[in-house]
């Protein structure tokens, strides 16, 4: 079994992440492991859930919307299994969803679908305020192969920053999948909820998390992650946020809801 750690070969890149083994058909094992505090960082295992999903689909056909549920706390110290159930394959679209699996327990699952490029009228009707270009950038906590810089945000006083440029150090392919798995790896960290934060309250792990890719966007080139608090309910916190190109060109649109507690020790579990 190749096993990839942070002991033997120093610290992974995130294409270690996505390389994935076949165990069995439509079975894929996660070897890259490393030692963290923290659960599994969910934007690795929603990645890497769909770049198994991407592997079963025909050729041309690259992701357009997924929507992941986080179940249990995964150990980034332990491989992980994917194990894809092929739904639909249409004259357009297909179908996939992905259970992920330690030690044969559901930590994550995810639909996900693809679509094949199609050319056609493209609007976005947004109005995009200006954002300084990025600056100075340094490693992104929690994430291999990644660089980010924080320009002025609408949250200045947040605990977590809502807005930031990122790109992926790393030599990427010229494959539409591996830059939306990035985009995704990307999709979830920090929080949108920041802002909502007190001294009483605060948000906890995730519980849902969507995205919709619209157009393929390159995440080894600049691209800004801009997140917004929207409501705060019943132990449940939800946000949005976009992520653009340098140039504004909007490349996804995500949703998260996470937990939403009094600032305790079970406000980060379910």
């Amino acid at each position: 079994m190749r096993v990839v750690t942070q002991t033997t070969t120093g610290a992974p890149t995130i294409l270690d992440l996505f390389a994935l083994d076949e165990v069995e058909p439509d079975l894929y094992r996660a070897n890259t492991v490393f030692d963290e505090e923290f659960p599994l960082y969910g934007g690795q295992v929603a990645a890497q859930a769909l770049r198994a999903a991407g592997l079963t689909v025909p050729d041309g056909r690259s992701p357009h919307s997924l929507h992941g549920y986080y179940l249990r706390g995964g150990d980034s110290g332990r491989p992980t299994d994917f194990r894809v159930d092929r739904d639909r394959d249409g004259r357009s679209y297909s179908a996939r969803r992905v259970v992920a699996l330690q030690d044969d327990t559901v930590i994550f699952t995810m639909s996900c679908s693809f679509h094949v490029e199609e050319h056609g009228k493209d609007v976005d009707v947004t109005d995009v305020s200006e954002v300084p270009a990025p600056e100075a950038p340094g490693s992104m906590p929690r994430l291999f192969s990644m660089e980010g810089t924080l320009p002025p945000a609408p949250y200045p006083d947040a605990e977590w920053p809502t807005r930031f440029w990122a790109r992926c150090v790393a030599s990427l392919p010229d494959d539409p999948l591996i830059h939306a798995c990035v985009l995704t790896y990307l999709s979830d960290i920090s929080t949108g909820l920041a802002p909502l934060h007190d001294e009483t309250s605060g948000s906890g792990s995730s519980l849902d998390h969507a995205i919709w890719f619209h157009r393929p966007i390159r995440l080894d080139e600049w691209v800004l992650m801009d997140l917004v608090p929207q409501s705060v309910a019943r132990g449940r916190g939800f946000y949005t946020g976009t992520i653009r190109t340098a140039d504004g060109t909007l490349g996804a649109t995500l949703t998260q809801e996470a937990l939403f507690r009094p600032r305790a020790a079970s406000v980060f579990y379910r």
